[in-house]
């Protein structure tokens, strides 16, 4: 059956460029020689850039990004436009930090106007109003953002759609009446809302430590496509996995000690170059071939970026070796179960070195580190989420109290990322998409 759109810049698509973009940078014939056959596609909520960095190694090409958070998006520009170009950004639009909402107010003619030329849409809208770890009030605004994430679907009509949110996506809320009874979860009214648009859509909980990452983080992940079958895309990611790893040149499941070994404390520090009165870990030896992968683009003498260590009191050191010596699991530890004295917040997990991390929060404290009496810094966390040692954070560390609700610190920003090596996979079967996409069942 014949295509009836295309993967990248096709010929029809040129006719949208030259008259969508005026200037001489958008010329689409130097567009398709500079990016021949790349798929094209925007990253909405895009956080510090996690999905788009692992579409970019598979080979997609960006268009823009839409991200609200200032600091967020910082870390997203300084890794993926200044240092390679990634997204060819329309003129019309600035490169910064925007809100959906106001890019659906002000510039709705141009989106429409990018039917027929954006292959994938995507990304999915913050997770902490769905999560079950959190409050999950129903009258959350960030739980809205999901309308505006239809509305930007309604009016760009990509082909395909890659959405992704946390488990409690797909439990309803409780009514605020009567608790027994729960409403219709947002992921059915997505589903529902795509399938009218004429998607096919389908849609899995998955485990990334599945797919190479060392974290037993679970996610829901939907597929939409037009003139497809949305199920031929999780039949592929599933089947493709031990291949992409093998081409890696590790296999799963990746142990925290696997994950993080060479960036333990006692390999040595230096002061830190962001933040006075405080130390940064140096590197140790690659002892695993996922340490090897992580660290393919660093030079030998580097010092990691944002491996920041905590400035501990003693009385907290000696509390986390008790809570270490507590258990010989990873579980979580909460001050009801009286197993050590002095714990006041609700709950800490003791790592240990040879099991899967569990999933990584924004909250620095939630994990101790599997032999060290420590918090794990920053870029620890970021080698659990499958970032690469050359992708640099920005902005503040962590931050607290009221500003918790408005800023995005590197913590933060690493929490709320899709794990690139999960990411990459993805990109890797879209890139694919003409060979199955008109698979019979």
């Amino acid at each position: 059956m014949p295509s009836q759109w295309t993967l990248g810049l096709s010929i029809n698509v040129n006719g949208y460029l030259n008259r969508l973009f005026c200037v001489k940078s958008w010329n689409p014939s130097n567009l398709r020689k500079k990016y021949g056959e790349k798929m094209l596609y925007i990253d909405l909520f895009a956080g510090c850039g996690g999905l788009s960095l692992g579409l970019y190694k598979a080979g997609l090409k960006g268009l823009f990004a839409v991200e609200k958070n200032d600091i967020a998006f910082s870390t997203l520009k300084f890794n993926l436009i200044d240092r390679c170009n990634h997204f060819a950004w329309p003129d019309w639009l600035d490169v910064k930090n925007l809100d959906i909402n106001d890019l659906l107010r002000d510039k709705r003619k141009e989106l429409i106007s990018l039917r027929n030329t954006v292959s994938l849409v995507v990304g999915g809208p913050p997770c902490q109003g769905f999560s079950l770890a959190g409050q999950r009030k129903t009258d959350d605004v960030r739980n809205q953002l999901m309308n505006s994430y239809i509305e930007f679907i309604k009016l760009v009509q990509p082909q395909m759609i890659f959405f992704e949110n946390v488990h409690g996506f797909t439990i309803g809320f409780k009514s605020s009446t009567n608790p027994k009874i729960k409403g219709i979860p947002y992921s059915q009214k997505l589903v529902s809302a795509l399938e009218e648009e004429g998607y096919s859509v389908a849609f899995r909980m998955i485990t990334m430590a599945d797919y190479g990452v060392p974290q037993n983080r679970i996610r829901f992940i939907l597929f939409g496509i037009k003139n497809g079958n949305a199920e031929k895309f999780f039949e592929r990611l599933e089947n493709g996995r031990e291949s992409f790893l093998r081409k890696k040149g590790y296999k799963g499941p990746v142990s925290i000690k696997d994950a993080i070994g060479d960036l333990e404390k006692k390999h040595g520090v230096v002061e830190s170059r962001d933040s006075k009165g405080f130390f940064n870990g140096i590197y140790g030896k690659i002892d695993t071939p996922y340490q090897k992968v992580m660290r393919e683009h660093i030079a030998e003498k580097a010092i990691p970026d944002s491996h920041r260590f905590a400035n501990q009191r003693k009385e907290t050191v000696e509390l986390l070796k008790e809570i270490m010596e507590a258990t010989k699991t990873s579980v979580r530890i909460a001050p009801e179960q009286n197993l050590v004295k002095g714990l006041k917040k609700r709950g800490i997990t003791p790592l240990k070195p040879d099991t899967i991390c569990p999933t990584i929060t924004s909250i620095p404290d939630d994990l101790i580190h599997y032999s060290e009496p420590r918090i794990m810094t920053v870029r620890e966390h970021a080698r659990i989420q499958s970032f690469p040692d050359d992708f640099e954070f920005k902005g503040k560390y962590t931050t607290g109290g009221k500003a918790r609700k408005l800023e995005v610190p590197r913590y933060t920003q690493v929490a709320n990322a899709i794990p690139p090596i999960f990411a990459e996979q993805v990109g890797c079967v879209l890139s694919e998409v003409e060979q199955w996409r008109y698979e019979k069942n």
